[in-house]
C-alpha cells in the first residue's frame, strides 16, 4: 500500500478500460489521481469506484491532440493540487486496416490521437515537472510497438514512434538532470473492449468464441491479461521503486512476443 502516497497522477483516456484500471490501481496506491477523457461519459463511475475504495480522484476534460487542452489542464491540475508528479499517456485509439486500405484520414487520426498525443503530454509534462523536482511519465505503447501486425499499420506505426519518442525524451531529461523518467508499457492482448471489437472484426463467420480460443492459443500462458496486470506494470514505473528506470519497455503480453 501507499505505493506513490500523494503524488499527483494525471492519466488519460481515463474513464473505462486500461485507463480506469490504472487511475483505480493508483489512486489505491495513495496517489491523488485527475482521469482525463475527451468527454465524461462514464466517468463518473469509475469516481464512484474509486471512493467506494477510498481513494482520491477527480475528473477534467482533456483533448490529447490540442496544445491548448493540455495547457489548460496542466494549469488545472496544477492550482488544484499544487503541481504533477506522474503522467500516464494512456489515450488511444486503432484503425483496423492494412497498408492498402488504409486511407490518409485513417492516418492521420491514428497518429493524432496516439503519436501526437503522446508527444504534447510529454511535453507539457516535463515542463511542469521540472519545476517541481522530478517525476516519472509512463507511455503505453504495445507490443505492436515492437512487432508487426499487417492489419494495423497507423496504430503500428504510431505505437513504435512512441517508443523512440520516450526515449529520446528519457535522454533528454537524464542530461538536464530534470530527475524525471520516461518509460513505456507495452500490453498484449488484454480483455478490453477494444480487444473484444478487434476479435469480433476478425472472426470468421461471425465465431468470436472461436477467434478468442485462437488468439489466446497464440499466448504461452494460456489466456489473455487483464486490465490490472498493465495497471500494476504503470504503478511500479510510477513509483518511486523504479527510480534507476528510464528509456526503458516493460513488455505485458503473457509471453506473445517471446516466441
Amino acid at each position: 500500500m501507499d505505493r506513490v502516497k500523494d503524488k499527483v497522477a494525471l492519466v488519460t483516456g481515463a474513464r473505462r478500460g486500461l485507463g480506469a484500471a490504472i487511475a483505480s490501481m493508483l489512486a489505491r496506491e495513495g496517489a491523488k489521481v485527475v482521469l482525463s477523457d475527451r468527454k465524461a461519459d462514464g466517468s463518473q463511475e469509475v469516481l464512484e469506484a474509486i471512493a467506494k475504495e477510498g481513494g482520491e480522484a477527480s475528473f477534467i476534460t482533456l483533448d490529447v491532440t490540442s496544445p491548448e487542452s493540455w495547457d489548460a489542464a496542466i494549469a488545472e491540475i496544477t492550482q488544484r493540487n499544487g503541481g504533477l508528479d506522474i503522467l500516464v499517456n494512456n489515450a488511444g485509439v486503432g484503425a483496423g486496416k492494412n497498408i492498402e486500405e488504409v486511407t490518409l484520414d485513417d492516418w492521420r487520426w491514428v497518429m493524432g490521437i496516439n503519436l501526437e498525443g503522446t508527444m504534447l503530454g510529454t511535453q507539457r509534462a516535463i515542463a511542469a515537472m521540472k519545476t517541481r523536482g522530478g517525476g516519472s511519465i509512463v507511455n503505453i505503447s504495445s507490443i505492436e510497438g515492437l512487432v508487426g501486425d499487417s492489419r494495423m499499420v497507423a496504430y503500428d506505426a504510431s505505437k513504435a514512434g512512441i517508443v523512440l519518442l520516450s526515449r529520446s525524451a528519457a535522454l533528454h531529461c537524464a542530461a538536464n538532470h530534470y530527475n524525471i523518467r520516461v518509460n513505456t508499457v507495452h500490453p498484449g492482448f488484454i480483455d478490453t473492449k477494444m480487444v473484444r471489437g478487434f476479435l469480433a472484426n476478425i472472426a470468421e463467420d461471425g465465431d468470436a468464441k472461436a477467434a478468442r480460443e485462437a488468439l489466446e492459443a497464440r499466448h504461452p500462458l494460456g489466456h489473455l491479461g487483464t486490465p490490472d496486470d498493465v495497471a500494476y506494470a504503470v504503478l511500479y514505473l510510477a513509483s518511486d521503486e523504479s527510480k534507476f528506470a528510464t528509456g526503458s519497455e516493460m513488455v505485458v503480453d503473457g509471453g506473445y512476443t517471446a516466441q
